[in-house]
Parts: C-alpha cells; structure tokens; sequence
C-alpha cells in the first residue's frame, strides 16, 4: 500500500483525506498539530460564490464547477455515512447592486451562466425588495440572485469530512506538530524525495505527503528547503441576534453588498463578515476594531432594521495568501517528487474544497 500523509485538518487537508479514503490502495495519516478546524477554516463563513462570480473560463471557472458540482453529492453522501448534520443555506445568494455597477456586465454574465446550465437572475429594486423586503437601504438599486450558489458551516463540514475519512480507514494524529523532514536526494531526475516526517520526536514513513497547512505550510517548506511564501490576510466577524427578520416565505438567502456580508442562521441569528486586513512588512496583522464597527454599521445601511440587533459574539481568522502568484497553488513541490502542496486558498479554501481534493487525486 501507498503511504500517504496529510499535514492539515482544515476545510482542504479533510476533504483530501476523505476523497483519498475511497482508494483501498492508499494507507493514508491526516496530521494537525491543532483540532480540526482550528485555523481559517473555522473562522469563515461558508460562501460559495462560483455561480455569482465573474469567473467563466480557465482554472478558476474550472475549479469553482467542479466544486458546486461535487458539493451536490458530497453533502447527502457525508451525512448519510457519518450520522452527522452538515448545516448549509441552500437558499443561495443575493449580491446588492449600486448605482456604479455595470448592469450590463451582469446580464452578459447572466445569459454566460443560461448557456453553461446555471441560474442567475438581475433584479431591479421593486423585485430585490419583493423578495428580501429587509433590504431597504436607499443607494441600492438592485440585485443579482445566484440560486445555484452555497453557504455552509464550515467547522461541521470539517468534522464530518474527518468523520468519514476515519470510517473509510484513514488515521488521524491531532495535537502532535511535524518536526522535521527526512530527504533523500538521489533519486532520478535529480529530484528530492521526502523519506519520513518527524511527528512529536518519532519517525513517521511516507511514499507522499500533501500539504494543507494554509499559513503553517511555509514554514514547512522551509524545513524542505524551498519556501513557499504565504502570508495572512485577517477577516473580523461576529454574530449578531435579531427577531423580527422578514422574508419571502421560506426565502432566506445570503445577502452580500459591498464586500459585507449577512449570513442567515437558525435561531434569529445572522453572521455580519467581514473585515479585509492586510499584513505589515513584517508578516503582522492586528485586527482593527474600529473595521469590525463601520462593517456592522454599513450592514445597518443595507437593513436598517439590524440597528435593533444584539451583538452576541466576535471572532477573526487570518486567511493564507501567496504572494507573487494566484491562489490557490496545487501542484508538486519544485525539486521533490513525492511532495504535493494544496495550499493558500486565500477566501475560497470551502468554495474550492471538493475541487482541490479531486485536483490532487490527478496529481497521484
């Protein structure tokens, strides 16, 4: 058998364990030094923007269908095989529109998305209104309906995608930190193999190593000798309860404008996120509160009745970013032949997800 090792349990290292579980020819370790989900994975808010994006060819259109398309049949397939409830709004999304937007552009990409077999819709104000009657703010001149999109909690995603893969075999080590690497370079081709990994202080062979660590995979490329520079982009959040909140009916999409966006949950609760902070020179980011405020007051413009909300909590994640090149990077390492890196998804790790599990399965 095949040795594998997984290095990252976050939205991407589980969901290639769980897409690699179904090969009864891999022997395959998924290792954190964290709890699953401890990382960006937990701190985000689940959108699925593929349909709604103006990606429409090439890798990017690419990786976001096969997600959508997967995610069709992974959800039912994890929840039938684990027992578990993986919450998702399958209401889709509704982006605002102002009076800058290119209204032709949408309904180019509209027709773009009718010819590819997707739903998407441009509203004018009366017809946003009609179906999202909270959205009342005065520069909004409309919208776009992405039915086809997704939200979905990420951190009960993460658990059941871990749940499966260790139903389906795979082994998991939590609460250990890799090393080290033992590297072999005499291979042919004059490329390096990674021999082992050092877990905790032991020994842990391996014929390939995928990694998924986000923020934590350049200082593992630099154990290998070829860093991969990846740095962290903070996104504040928090969570806010308001009763009251009408809608159409059962209608109860994910409405986003402006780069905010409000999450529907169960309970009268709503995710507002999120904010867009950048590193310094030196790698450091520190979340501005005053950010996390004008967000929740922008929130208020769109629906103005949230001013009447109760905050209940807030939390931040910083998301991997690569630098000098596009997120996110699925490919070998340069010089190694059994090390893949699945990494740096920046604001799409949840969205591209079952795509890069299947992206990297080719690899193999």
């Amino acid at each position: 058998m095949t040795k594998v090792v997984i290095i990252g349990a976050g939205i991407i290292g589980s969901a290639i364990a769980f897409e690699l579980s179904k090969d009864s020819q891999l022997d395959i370790t998924l290792i954190d030094q964290n709890p699953p989900a401890s990382g960006s994975s937990g701190a985000a808010l689940g959108l699925l923007m593929g349909v709604i994006s103006q990606k429409v060819k090439g890798r990017a259109w690419r990786l976001r269908e096969n997600s959508l398309s997967r995610y069709k049949t992974l959800l039912p397939e994890l929840e039938t095989l684990t027992g578990l409830k993986i919450p998702h709004n399958h209401h889709g999304i509704v982006k605002l529109l102002f009076a800058e937007d290119n209204l032709e552009k949408w309904h180019k990409l509209a027709q773009t998305r009718a010819e590819q077999g997707y739903r998407l819709e441009v509203w004018d104000r009366s017809e946003l209104q009609s179906f999202c009657p909270q959205v009342q703010g005065d520069e909004i001149i409309g919208a776009v309906s992405s039915p086809d999109d997704l939200q979905i909690n990420p951190i009960p995603l993460v658990e059941a995608l871990v749940a499966g893969a260790k139903i389906q075999g795979v082994k998991c080590i939590f609460g250990q930190k890799v090393d080290n690497f033992t590297i072999n370079s005499t291979a042919e081709e004059e490329k390096k193999v990674c021999e082992s990994l050092s877990v905790g202080g032991k020994p842990l062979f391996a014929d390939l190593i995928i990694l998924c660590a986000g923020l934590g995979s350049t200082p593992l490329t630099e154990k290998l000798n070829h860093t991969i520079k990846i740095k962290p982009v903070l996104g504040q959040a928090m969570v806010i309860h308001y009763h009251g909140w009408q809608n159409r009916g059962d209608f109860n999409p994910v409405i986003t404008g402006d780069d905010i966006h409000i999450v529907p949950l169960r309970d009268d609760r709503f995710w507002l996120g999120a904010t867009l902070e950048f590193a310094d020179d030196h790698g450091q980011v520190i979340d501005n509160p005053q950010l996390l405020e004008d967000l929740y007051q922008r929130a208020i413009a769109f629906c103005p009745s949230l001013i009447s909300a109760s905050i209940i909590s807030q939390w931040s994640g910083k998301r991997p970013r690569p630098q000098g090149r596009p997120a996110p990077i699925i490919e070998k390492l340069e010089g190694y032949d059994n090390v893949i890196l699945a990494t740096a998804h920046y604001r799409n790790g949840v969205l591209l997800a079952p795509a890069t599990a299947m992206e990297v399965r080719q690899l193999i």
